[in-house]
């Protein structure tokens, strides 16, 4: 196990028995105790099988934990990238639904949630945005995966938040539903994180894809280990290197 103030690594096992020791090792269940709301946010892109995107066992473990230390309402969001389909189809397709049905959960397409307007001095991009109101209404656990990206280098927390702005006023010019995030990838990961950020991540690395966040070689071998904290930059720098990568290299961690 390693170990920083921020930041919690612990090798893979399974779900069930790894997850619940991170969680604890994290504090959470003091950190979860009083919330009403918690909003699960997994990074599922499209339908392609972990390690593309989060699997619902990941979850499934989370939302136990959560069961057993809080009385709060949960949400599993996600707003897909994929321009074909929606995110319900996602969820079906990847066995959210039944996850959902069977513990009782709330699955919200984040693409067509009800939307707030907000503004910020420090954000030259986007100086204001639409964001998803349930965003700012709840505890966020951030579940992406651990992936190289072709434009932001790392698929990490940070990036995941893509997930909530709404494609019809994010997909410009470009084939993805995000797409106005993707000419200047790292500022736009900066700017959205300045909005709205993880209060918990929970990364899983129990693969990891070496070369592209949407398939391509898995690492070799494969990196088996949850990193957790409460900091999604310092989480994010982690899991660059244990990608190979160097954080500071990359301009949305190095702020």
């Amino acid at each position: 196990m390693s170990t920083t103030q921020t930041c919690i690594e612990l090798p893979f096992v399974s779900y069930g028995e790894s997850m619940p020791r991170l969680l604890d090792e994290l504090g959470a269940a003091a950190l979860l105790a009083d919330q009403e709301t918690i909003l699960i946010k997994p990074n599922l892109v499209n339908t392609s099988p972990p390690p593309v995107t989060t699997p619902v066992a990941c979850c499934a473990a989370i939302a136990a934990y959560l069961r057993r230390c809080s009385d709060a309402e949960i949400i599993i969001g996600e707003g897909c990238g994929a321009p074909e389909y929606d995110t319900d189809h996602v969820f079906e397709q990847l066995g959210y639904r039944e996850l959902a049905e069977s513990m009782d959960i709330t699955l919200l397409d984040l693409n067509h949630a009800p939307m707030i307007e907000v503004k910020r001095n420090d954000c030259s991009l986007f100086p204001s945005m639409q964001l998803p109101e349930i965003a700012f209404e709840s505890f966020i656990i951030s579940v992406p995966v651990l992936k190289a990206h072709s434009l932001a280098a790392i698929s990490g927390t940070l990036k995941n938040m893509l997930g909530l702005p709404p494609p019809a006023v994010y997909q410009r010019g470009g084939h993805w539903k995000k797409s106005a995030f993707h000419q200047h990838m790292h500022e736009s990961i900066t700017e959205l994180n300045r909005y709205v950020t993880p209060d918990l991540t929970l990364l899983d690395g129990r693969v990891g894809l070496a070369e592209h966040h949407l398939g391509g070689a898995e690492c070799d071998p494969p990196v088996s280990m949850l990193v957790g904290g409460t900091d999604a930059r310092a989480v994010d720098r982690r899991a660059s290197e244990l990608l190979g990568l160097d954080w500071r290299h990359i301009p949305h961690l190095q702020a």
